[in-house]
């Protein structure tokens, strides 16, 4: 689900300002308040919308691959295991299941 709409392409390029936006369109903009900066264009908030757009689908499979992985601590656990950390870190980790052992 995308989440790109007017506002957050106003929050990128004018991070300090203040408004309320009526709907989702350019003439929307309300209450407008930027120590003096004007609003963007609607050419420059089109412009920064498809940037996002783009941004957001060229990370699609991060989204798709994240849920799909194994929990982190059972990824962990299985490097420790197989002896992937350094002495120190192994140690370290040694001692944590070591002070709470399984039931």
């Amino acid at each position: 689900m995308k989440i790109i709409d007017i506002g957050s392409a106003i929050r990128v390029l004018r991070p300090n300002a203040k408004f309320s936006i009526d709907g989702n369109t350019y003439e929307g903009i309300d209450h407008w308040d930027d120590g003096g900066e004007n609003p963007p264009t609607e050419a420059e908030i089109n412009a920064e919308i498809e940037k996002q757009e783009k941004e957001y689908d060229a990370t699609a499979y991060q989204r798709t691959r994240a849920p799909l992985y194994p929990d982190i601590g059972d990824q962990l656990d299985d490097l420790y295991k197989k002896g992937a950390f350094s002495d120190d870190m192994a140690a370290k980790l040694k001692k944590v299941k070591d002070d709470n052992p399984k039931p």
